[in-house]
């Protein structure tokens, strides 16, 4: 089986020859688009034998004026479909894909309208912490302002999705915030964010392969329930729900990608021996079915790729 047929057994719930993977990690500066991240993305793909193909989406949203303050919300503009950003991460996907020639499942790194909206409001010369806080807050002061926002934002990433799938992805891998549950309480999610990402994702429900990233810690899953994407991942080493548990929230039938932790643990500074056990131990306790070997969220960028390689073998050895 080629990675993408083995990838897509499991969707069918059939048996692969070999247990998929889904790994990634942010590259250097100086690869984010054209020729060098073409190759420094073929390269990643290549030595670390990842099944799941992410690209890279390191375009953040431009700030078109000055947003000092809630009242600030209402001058935003749409975002052209011609804009760099666009254009840039379409290109990239093609020359990416024509390289790969359909041999793994390839995936385009969406960040959702949260983290799009950080870059666009208040960027990223803040850190996370101030980002969310002043995300809600500028929500809470000017909730029309925000729902301005988030449709803008909400347009540009449903164009941007459907463009990637037409330039040769096998779908998304959206990366959610706003699950926090010490943030946006229930009804704000639902009516402040849940629309706004059901609209991208329904852009793409025909994708083969849509995967929903839920970042960051303290999630209420059950704020997701009903995004119906037939792969799900977050951090479960991140004060989160196990990978039972979430699999109790969204059902035996849905995919679970994950399992490893992806910035301490024996990814990362663990013998082989403590790889093995490791992944093993998911396998004891979750099982071999519905279930894509791959790790919290992106990997250090100087990971020891023979670390990947002895946990994609455990995992296949275990299989038989």
């Amino acid at each position: 089986m080629t990675k993408k047929e083995q990838v897509m057994a499991v969707l069918n719930g059939k048996r692969p020859d070999e247990m998929p993977c889904g790994f990634w990690l942010h590259f250097p500066a100086g690869n984010e688009y054209g020729q060098a991240a073409v190759d420094t993305h073929l390269k990643f793909f290549k030595e670390s034998g990842t099944s799941l193909c992410k690209i890279m989406n390191e375009n953040t949203v431009p700030r078109q004026t000055e947003i000092n303050c809630a009242a600030d919300l209402d001058k935003m503009q749409p975002i052209s479909h011609d804009d760099p950003i666009v254009l840039r991460e379409v290109e990239l996907v093609k020359d990416i894909c024509r390289e790969m020639k359909g041999e793994a499942v390839m995936l385009i790194t969406i960040h959702g309208i949260i983290a799009s909206a950080f870059h666009a409001l208040v960027g990223v010369d803040k850190n996370f912490e101030e980002n969310r806080h002043i995300l809600v807050e500028y929500l809470r002061e000017n909730p029309a302002g925000m729902k301005h926002v988030f449709g803008i934002l909400a347009d540009y990433l449903e164009y941007l999705s459907a463009e990637c799938v037409k330039a040769g992805c096998d779908g998304i891998y959206y990366a959610a915030l706003g699950g926090e549950d010490f943030l946006l309480t229930d009804e704000e999610y639902a009516e402040f964010v849940k629309p706004y990402e059901l609209q991208i994702l329904n852009a793409v429900k025909d994708a083969p392969v849509n995967v929903l990233h839920m970042c960051k810690d303290h999630l209420n899953l059950n704020r997701y329930k009903d995004y119906d994407v037939p792969v799900y991942n977050w951090g479960v080493y991140s004060d989160n729900p196990s990978l039972i548990e979430g699999r109790e929230v969204f059902g035996a039938d849905k995919i679970y990608l994950g399992g490893l932790d992806d910035r301490d643990g024996v990814l990362v500074d663990g013998t082989d021996e403590e790889i093995i056990a490791a992944v093993h131990e998911i396998m004891d306790t979750f099982g071999d079915k519905n279930w894509i070997l791959g790790a919290d969220c992106t990997l250090p960028t100087d990971v020891d790729m023979h670390r990947l390689h002895v946990a994609e073998k455990a995992a296949t050895d275990y299989m038989k």
